[in-house]
């Protein structure tokens, strides 16, 4: 009875070790494939920051080549985009499949609008060789090739108005003055009621004009962002984010300078404070500022 009581606990034993070991192996191989993921995900944005190197890098080839003014603007609007994108593409983190595959479709739309290009310039080149054979034989077809010409760019000058490129705004200047009761600098944390904030919205004439909404977060040395309300909150990068204080501008595309207050409210110590400023769901500006 003895020998069978122990030959069940052999087996038991024996059971539970394979389980351990099974459940080990299970445990490494999706280790293992996680790892690989962030590999692959990590590859796969920088296959992408490659493609975009390259496709602004022929802009700069394409441009060498054509000597019509109107195309030449067309072809800087369209760089300037694809740069604007890939510096967009390197702050997007690599496991954010949804940026990441909004900007494969973006790429995917440039690389039509240049093929669109290149069969316009291979038209002009090739227009511009008849045109020397024409002035080479009768006045009269060449002064009717250049009126041609000229019907063309006139075409081109009013597409390049109605051609927009959507631009992000830019922070910068950014200050921040903690205050006393009677509007001076506080020396001291404990003296501060009240912060003031300046900074500059940059002229950019490629930026959409209106009212725009900025976002200004101020954070603690501990991450703590300081608000009125859990429920004063923005959309950025698929979520939702705090905001200290919300500022509606007119925007007409020159430099502005712009000011706004936070109350201090709340318990303030010394170290490292944090302001970001966003716009249209993208951070535009940061500033760190030190409270003794």
């Amino acid at each position: 009875m003895a020998v069978k009581k122990n030959t069940l606990l052999i087996v038991a034993g024996s059971l539970l070790i394979l389980l351990l070991i099974g459940v080990t192996i299970l445990l490494i191989s999706e280790k293992q494939t996680n790892k690989e993921l962030v590999m692959e995900f990590n590859l796969d944005k920088e296959d992408l920051e490659n493609q975009y190197t390259d496709f602004a890098r022929q802009y700069d080839e394409l441009k060498l080549t054509v000597s019509n003014d109107s195309l030449s603007v067309l072809l800087e609007q369209e760089q300037l985009k694809t740069q604007r994108l890939l510096e967009e593409l390197r702050t997007v983190k690599s496991s954010n499949a949804t940026e990441i595959r909004r900007l494969k479709k973006e790429l995917a739309s440039l690389r039509k609008v240049m093929i669109g290009y290149i069969n316009q310039i291979d038209s002009l080149n090739r227009l511009t060789a008849q045109q020397k054979e024409i002035i080479a034989d009768v006045t009269k077809k060449y002064n009717a090739a250049s009126r041609q010409i000229s019907n063309l760019s006139e075409e081109k000058k009013n597409l390049t108005k109605t051609v927009t490129l959507a631009a992000q705004l830019d922070a910068t200047n950014i200050s921040v003055q903690p205050t006393n009761k009677r509007g001076k600098t506080a020396k001291k944390v404990k003296d501060i009621v009240k912060f003031k904030i300046n900074f500059s919205i940059v002229k950019n004439i490629t930026a959409e004009t209106g009212e725009r909404t900025l976002y200004i977060r101020i954070t603690k040395p501990d991450n703590d962002v300081l608000t009125k309300s859990s429920s004063n909150t923005f959309p950025y990068e698929n979520r939702e984010l705090v905001y200290s204080i919300k500022k509606y501008i007119e925007y007409n595309g020159e430099e502005q300078a712009v000011t706004v207050y936070w109350d201090v409210e709340e318990y303030l110590y010394a170290g490292t404070y944090r302001v970001d400023i966003f716009a249209d769901g993208t951070l535009i500006g940061s500033q760190s500022f030190s409270l003794n």
